[in-house]
């Protein structure tokens, strides 16, 4: 049997897959066994009229050790 864990991160970048990317990479660092990212929420920085920034929040799954 395993146990799962669930955190929520936000990570940002120049695109919706690449903030995505960014956040699983960065909790790759810290976490093991990711098996599954939700993206809660979108959201855009927006700078003289245009998008300068896409910032995710999202729930990160991951099996925990036995």
């Amino acid at each position: 049997m395993s146990v799962a864990r669930i955190t929520e991160i936000n990570a940002s970048g120049t695109s919706i897959e690449n903030a995505i990317e960014n956040g699983v990479a960065r909790a790759s660092q810290t976490l093991e066994n990711i098996e599954q990212v939700w993206v809660k929420n979108v959201k855009a920085q927006i700078e003289n009229g245009s998008v300068a920034e896409y910032r995710v929040d999202m729930k990160v799954t991951f099996v925990l050790k036995e």
